[in-house]
């Protein structure tokens, strides 16, 4: 990291763009029902006029506050703000609600921290090796991994078949356009507008912000019980770093792979740590009643995968996460092309993305303590109030990134896609994932073929590619029989 950089981090442009960044993150994260995912979405037109790296800096500060600001509901009003905030409502809300709403916030908060910055360490020591080596990568290597990478997205749910369908469906909807291999148009059906194929930006909105606003609109709210008390002594002490540092460390680095892993995200990371945490708690009769081991292990693994999904982001190009999925685009369209080669052409505009989110991360832990008091009245916006603006936004930024209102009509698509799919219980991720890695596995399979007369049989014979595919059909094959043997077990 430069002097430019350190210097452009630092600057009170900057600096206030993160600030902002965070804020809105941590305010979408604690309201139920609104997404990290979803803010970045509707605010990623809002940054064309912007420089590349404000707007990317701009984006992964809302990445990392979302993350975070869920917290604060799932502790105060037991009501997850994100689905990563689940099983932190298990132990937060019932500390909160025995009189220490202060110690619940704040081992939260810290965790949160700390996860967020054990991961940047991480990234920031492991994202230039791994696009060394990933440079080193053939076509057949490329189009293995992202084969791979495809299929844990499947593996992650309660059903491999539903996300090996929601994965293909995906695929299928990236087809439509000109061919990353040949440059040949198809599937456009006479549609001149199709000729660029359906963009990232629209379906992404249609699919999670319209779709979940509709599921809002259904919904009915319940009662909410809120805790009142002032949160005072949010701040943790020697002895708790104590205490909770090695579950913290242990939960960081689980979140952290985990977020390495394409497509399972931070509540996956979180069940996982909370799980590890309890098995290895001399007190596992206290977690869902309250205990402290389970929220520091929760958070400090939720916010620890962000560090972990830009590693393939920034170093392969490869989307760990649906989040992540949109940064990528957002790069694509700023003029940065995420993979091996970017840590060469433009390291700066690296060092300056990992060092922003390090910066949101000590950003967020002092506005959510400042601001815990108030946050938590979020949840009580009333819909009638929210939803148009939210409907707004949707609109202006499917229109403004082209000024055409074909990608408007593709929105409204894809909510009904995205409503489809909710109601045969069909994933979402998989879907976004197989959409964006598709044209990129296409043209690398593509480039393959034609660099040896069309055969396949040189995948074979190149140990790593081969090495993918063994591991791919391998965990599809487990998979699949577990899943068979765990149906006759259920009859």
């Amino acid at each position: 990291m430069n002097a430019e950089v350190l210097q452009y981090l630092f600057s009170p442009s900057t600096l206030l763009l993160l600030a902002l960044g965070t804020w809105l993150g941590i305010v979408v994260g604690a309201i139920p029902g609104l997404t990290g995912a979803m803010l970045i979405a509707l605010s990623l037109p809002l940054t064309f006029a912007m420089d590349g790296t404000d707007a990317l800096a701009l984006l992964i500060a809302m990445y990392v506050g979302s993350v975070s600001g869920g917290l604060i509901t799932a502790t105060l009003l037991k009501m997850p703000g994100t689905p990563s905030s689940i099983m932190t409502t298990l132990d937060g809300y019932p500390l909160a609600a025995s009189g220490n709403p202060g110690r619940a916030l704040g081992l939260g908060i810290c965790a949160s921290g700390m996860g967020g910055l054990i991961s940047w360490v991480f990234l920031a020591t492991l994202a230039a090796p791994v696009a060394k080596f990933a440079h080193h990568l053939g076509p057949f290597d490329f189009f293995a991994l992202i084969m791979m990478a495809m299929a844990l997205i499947a593996l992650v749910g309660r059903s491999m078949l539903m996300g090996l369908l929601s994965g293909f469906i995906g695929m299928l909807f990236s087809m439509p356009g000109f061919s990353p291999s040949s440059g040949e148009s198809r599937l456009t059906f006479g549609f001149a507008e199709m000729n660029d194929g359906f963009k990232l930006l629209p379906v992404m909105i249609g699919l999670y912000a319209v779709a979940e606003v509709v599921v809002m609109l259904r919904k009915t709210d319940g009662e909410i019980k809120e805790i009142t008390d002032k949160p005072t002594g949010m701040w943790m002490s020697l002895a708790d770093w104590k205490k909770y540092g090695v579950n913290i460390f242990r939960s960081s680095l689980l979140g952290t792979w985990i977020g390495v892993l394409p497509g399972i995200g931070a509540n996956v990371g979180s069940v996982t740590a909370y799980t590890l945490a309890k098995k290895s708690s001399k007190e596992p009769e206290k977690f869902g009643k309250g205990s402290e081991e389970g929220i520091v292990a929760s958070e400090s693994a939720n916010n620890a995968t962000v560090g972990g999904a830009l590693i393939p982001l920034l170093a392969m190009g490869i989307p760990g996460s649906v989040v992540d999925a949109i940064l990528l685009g957002g790069m694509v369209i700023h003029g940065l092309q995420p993979g091996p080669l970017l840590m060469t052409s433009h390291p700066d505009d690296v060092w300056s993305l990992t060092g922003a989110m390090l910066i949101s991360n000590i950003m967020m832990i002092g506005l959510m303590v400042m601001s815990v008091g108030w946050l938590s009245k979020l949840a009580k916006i009333p819909k009638t109030y929210l939803i148009p603006a939210i409907l707004v936004f949707c609109v202006i930024g499917s229109y403004g990134l082209s000024n055409r209102m074909f990608d408007v009509w593709v929105m409204l698509f894809f909510c009904l896609v995205g409503l489809a799919m909710r109601k045969l219980d069909i994933p979402l991720a998989p879907f976004i994932i197989g959409f964006v890695l598709w044209p990129m596995a296409e043209e690398n399979l593509g480039t393959a073929l034609m660099s040896h007369n069309g055969s396949f049989m040189p995948i074979f014979k190149q140990p790593i590619a081969c090495t993918l595919l063994v591991l791919t059909v391998a965990m599809l094959a487990f998979s699949f029989i577990k899943q068979i043997k765990k149906t006759k077990n259920a009859q």
